[in-house]
């Protein structure tokens, strides 16, 4: 076979069903190879129209399946094209698979088109301060080992990306065997636990006299023990931004999302004084994740539950950290602990969360007032079916989605309901990586809520869910300005500079790509659409929803980290 096959064969193997990218001369092989691939039902090359797009689409692909992504682009500026998605993978902890061509080896140094071996530009450079591993293959001898080190460094220790660039004369290359190893076997998640501070913590448990617990990410495959637990010791729950996805908001011990564009009953709950244990699962306690490193959190209350060690040093202060997978974790736990049982949901917590139709704080005043932000995150979250997955892209899309993107009534494992980039948050990341959740599960609806900045960077990659037939509704807050810059300039006292966009018409934009779009312009618009139809339309649709801009989102925390709070 040829070379490129034994690396089609190692993805087929693990069980990868799509390969985002680009095409071009420097990686005409693995395209070829892919078409092979494709015929006798193996992966497959879904063409993206940017390759920083094909990253941000193997991202989505790989949260919603717990897969390795895989990406690929040609030599040149086809590789640096993927390194913002690619950072945004390794910033967020999302295993990816990054394949780049080059020309064949004795062209380099040459001065060849697109080359970046090193003579000149260097991508294995450049990708290996945003990868776990990033190597040149100079040898066909050297590409299963070279393959298999990569794919098994992209779960271990820490998810994230990893990067491999083959000259195509070596991706064409002859080799005499198939695949070595059984990677499916090797890829198993790693189950140690460190079960003496387990016992410890049991100790703690039994002993504490107030708890609240702080959901992460990372407590997504065990959100029902870790509920189950909180239910046992009657604790109170508040969730990270990126795991609010995960629980039920009717639930009568929920307190709210802590952290970016979160809510004041979270930060309460967390700096109540009685408190006396504050437990962190799965979260690398980040700028947005620990409320800008609040020290509510970071004290000796805390313990710190995580499987990744880097994470654990982000609570040195921490006065126990268990090293483990979540869930063995919490199985441990659960054999010891007491069972309380849940509260009873009191009237006023049924109140809370009814759906509030008469004195509606933010349905407009009048009937041709633009909607708010508020009220259309609220009403589609809850007009969604519930298994729908939101992916919602950086900017003020993200900041009224945490704070207010309506959720139903039960619990989501894995990677949640709602999606959202912490850390490196490019825009239009939620765009491409719609598509590949999408792909990666066509039978869940998917929304994208993004805003017209990001839309103008990425909106290309709607045409890939028309090629594709995916049912994702696009939906677009419209306020023709890169809206968080505009808002946090006036609330720091900034000036007011560089934050205009045109007013876009994104439903001709939609229609002239073959889209079918939506203007929204007031909430009775919105009140009107046929959402379910929409939402099982087997093709991508666009809701340009022209947002009331005079909303100040929830960004508080961002002004205060940047320090320019007033």
């Amino acid at each position: 076979m040829e070379a490129v096959d034994l690396l089609v064969a190692y993805l087929e193997q693990i069980g990868i069903e799509y390969v985002f990218g680009v095409p071009g001369g420097a990686i005409e092989p693995l395209y070829n190879a892919l078409a092979r691939s494709a015929r006798r039902g193996g992966p497959r090359p879904v063409v993206a129209r940017h390759e920083t797009g094909a990253a941000f689409m193997a991202d989505g692909y790989a949260r919603e399946t717990g897969r390795i992504g895989v990406c690929c682009a040609t030599s040149g500026p086809g590789a640096t094209n993927l390194i913002t998605g690619v950072a945004c993978a390794y910033e967020n902890e999302i295993p990816m698979l990054v394949i780049s061509g080059q020309p064949s080896l004795n062209l380099l140094g040459r001065g060849a088109l697109q080359e970046s071996s090193g003579a000149g530009i260097d991508t294995v450079a450049m990708l290996r301060t945003c990868t776990r591993y990033s190597a040149l293959i100079s040898h066909p001898d050297q590409l299963e080992r070279q393959l298999t080190t990569a794919l098994l460094s992209a779960h271990h220790p820490i998810p994230g990306p990893v990067h491999l660039s083959i000259p195509v004369d070596v991706l064409r290359s002859l080799l005499k065997c198939g695949p070595s190893y059984n990677l499916a076997h090797l890829l198993q998640p790693q189950s140690a636990v460190d079960d003496a501070a387990v016992r410890e913590l049991q100790a703690q448990l039994a002993q504490a006299k107030r708890i609240v617990v702080l959901i992460g990410s990372g407590g997504g495959m065990a959100i029902d023990l870790i509920i189950e637990l909180v239910e046992r010791v009657n604790a109170v729950f508040v969730v990270t931004p990126d795991a609010k996805g995960f629980i039920s908001p009717r639930h009568p011990l929920y307190r709210g999302v802590f952290g970016f564009a979160g809510h004041p009953s979270a930060v309460a709950a967390m700096g109540d004084k009685d408190v006396d244990l504050i437990l962190v699962v799965g979260s690398a306690l980040s700028e947005w994740t620990s409320n800008g490193w609040s020290e509510s959190l970071l004290n000796n209350r805390l313990v710190h539950i995580d499987s990744c060690e880097a994470h654990l040093t982000r609570s040195p202060m921490a006065r126990l950290h268990v090293r483990g997978l979540v869930r063995p974790v919490f199985e441990r736990l659960l054999r010891t602990l007491r069972r309380d049982g849940p509260k009873e949901i009191s009237v006023g917590e049924k109140r809370r969360f009814r759906k509030i139709s008469v004195d509606d704080p933010f349905k407009s005043a009048s009937e041709d007032a633009p909607i708010k932000p508020q009220y259309l995150m609220r009403e589609l979250g809850w007009r969604s079916p519930p298994d729908t997955r939101f992916l919602v892209d950086s900017g003020n899309s993200t900041t009224w989605a945490i704070h207010h993107l309506g959720m139903h009534d039960h619990l989501h494992s894995a990677g949640g309901w709602m999606r959202v980039t912490m850390n490196f948050a490019p825009m239009g990341w939620a765009i491409g990586g719609a598509v590949g959740t999408a792909l990666a599960n066509r039978d869940v609806p998917v929304v994208c809520i993004t805003g017209d900045g990001s839309l103008l960077m990425n909106g290309q990659e709607m045409t890939v869910a028309l090629t594709e037939k995916l049912s994702v509704v696009f939906v677009i807050l419209n306020d023709s300005a890169l809206g968080m810059v505009k808002h946090g300039q006036r609330l720091a006292g900034a000036e007011q500079i560089g934050f205009e966009l045109p007013l876009v018409d994104f439903r001709l934009m939609a229609e002239s790509m073959g889209i079918p779009g939506h203007v929204i312009r007031t909430a009775e618009d919105f009140d009107n659409l046929d959402l379910d139809a929409m939402l099982r339309h087997p093709g991508p649709s666009v809701l340009d929803v022209r947002i009331d801009g005079d909303e100040v989102p929830p960004m508080g925390l961002r002004l205060k980290v940047l320090g320019t709070e007033k």
